[in-house]
């Protein structure tokens, strides 16, 4: 799974937002607010990766059971394919 070419993350003062550029402004309208570890995934779905390989990094970066960390990633995804982020 990736993430669409034309959306991107930029960093706000303290928060992250995702918001679209290219041809999907016309499509998508607003932007996507997400926390530190949200960004984080969202760097890493840039490229195309699964959710093993997501699951190894958050455990790799945060200090997070490795049960909690795959739910935040199966919600993560859920709302990203929701908001039809992903290709």
């Amino acid at each position: 799974m990736k993430i669409k070419e034309d959306f991107v993350l930029r960093k706000v003062a303290d928060s992250y937002v995702v918001v679209p550029v290219n041809k999907l402004t016309l499509d998508f309208n607003g932007i996507i607010n997400l926390n530190e570890t949200g960004a984080f995934l969202f760097e890493k779905l840039q490229s195309d990766c699964e959710k093993a390989d997501l699951l190894k990094a958050m455990l790799d970066e945060y200090e997070v059971s490795e049960e909690k960390a795959s739910a935040d990633i199966d919600s993560f995804i859920k709302k990203l394919e929701e908001a039809d982020v992903l290709e």
